[in-house]
């Protein structure tokens, strides 16, 4: 799933996601709006909703296709969205900068060094949150034909039991979704990671 396959995606269709934001977004309104990342921002619906509730964000995607659609609709962001083309799975974002890391949905691959993830909890400044949010295994089935196999990817216990004594794990659950499923898929219900860098 590289930078082609996703413009593709989003060349395919005038608009892949809903332009809702994800519901687990809700856990960070009672927070204080400092910096944050949304990783794999895609079409801008949670960086806009972010922006909304007085937050500072940097919204990273691999597809320059999402982030020129993101960016036509963030027309009330006022320069609060820095839209910016990386990937995150090679190049880490910068090391304690963001009060808020938000990895909703991203397809996160499995390393045995753990590195594209440590260069995301890295990014977690001192006191911020990280909040990732993933579909539930049980919803998801191999798709050999395609090379996807969800046990590739990271999952929220996964990232739990590498979080050392400088996290707590302050949500480490599987719920309801509080969206309908995406077209074409059978997501019932979401894996939710929230946890935040003692120091």
């Amino acid at each position: 799933m590289d930078a082609q396959f996703w413009d593709e995606t989003y060349r395919s269709r005038d608009q892949v996601f809903s332009g809702n934001p994800n519901g687990v977004l809700a856990e960070v309104t009672g927070l204080p709006p400092g910096q944050a990342l949304d990783v794999g921002c895609g079409e801008g619906a949670d960086a806009l909703w972010l922006v909304r509730h007085g937050w500072q964000v940097t919204a990273v995607d691999i597809s320059t296709t999402a982030l020129q659609r993101a960016a036509a609709a963030a027309v009330d962001s006022e320069g609060r969205v820095a839209w910016t083309r990386a990937d995150l799975t090679i190049t880490p974002p910068p090391a304690d900068a963001f009060d808020l890391v938000s990895v909703q949905y991203f397809p996160l691959s499995l390393q045995p060094d753990h590195a594209s993830l440590r260069g995301l909890l890295n990014a977690v400044a001192p006191g911020g949150t990280l909040l990732f949010a993933s579909h539930d295994l049980a919803d998801l089935s191999p798709r050999p034909e395609q090379g996807f196999d969800p046990g590739d990817y990271y999952q929220s216990d996964d990232i739990a039991k590498l979080l050392d004594h400088d996290w707590t794990v302050l949500i480490n659950e599987t719920r309801p979704r509080t969206a309908p499923a995406p077209a074409g898929t059978h997501h019932t219900h979401d894996t939710v990671l929230r946890a935040q860098r003692l120091r």
